[in-house]
C-alpha cells in the first residue's frame, strides 16, 4: 500500500505539474504549472491534510479596501481561500484536504481553482502588489 506522500507524489505527476523540490522526511512538495500561472506552489502533507499554498503577493501599505476586497474574493473561489501569513504581511492562497480520501480529481481541482482565480483576478493582484 502506498504512503501517503507517494500517493501525492504520484497525483502530481499524473497531472503533469513539474516538481522542482520535495523533501520526503518533511513530506513536502513545491510544484509548478506556468501554463496556468502555478510558480512555486507548495503542497505539503501535515496528516490527516493536505495543505496547498501559493505565495501571492506582500501587503505593502495596508488598507480596508485590500482586505475588504480579498475577502469578498473569497465567496467566489471554489476550493481554498486567501489567508495572511503569521506577520500578516503576505497574501497566500490556501486550500486543506483530507488526506485519508483524496483523490486525483480533488486536487486536480483545488489547483485549478487557483489557476483560475489567477486568471481572472489577475489585474487586481497585481494592483495590490504595487500598494
Amino acid at each position: 500500500m502506498a504512503t501517503n506522500y507517494e500517493k501525492v507524489r504520484d497525483y502530481i505527476m499524473e497531472l503533469d505539474y513539474s516538481i522542482i523540490h520535495e523533501d520526503p522526511e518533511e513530506e513536502i512538495f513545491v510544484v509548478d504549472h506556468e501554463e496556468d500561472g502555478i510558480k512555486n506552489l507548495v503542497i505539503g502533507i501535515a496528516d490527516p491534510l493536505l495543505i496547498i499554498e501559493q505565495f501571492m503577493f506582500d501587503i505593502k501599505n495596508e488598507s480596508n479596501m485590500i482586505y475588504k476586497d480579498l475577502l469578498m474574493k473569497n465567496r467566489d473561489i471554489v476550493h481554498g481561500a486567501f489567508v495572511l501569513d503569521d506577520s500578516g504581511t503576505k497574501v497566500i492562497f490556501r486550500d486543506t484536504l483530507q488526506i485519508e480520501n483524496l483523490d486525483l480529481n480533488e486536487l486536480e481541482a483545488s489547483v485549478t481553482s487557483l489557476s483560475l482565480l489567477l486568471t481572472e483576478y489577475s489585474e487586481s493582484l497585481i494592483e495590490f502588489s504595487k500598494n
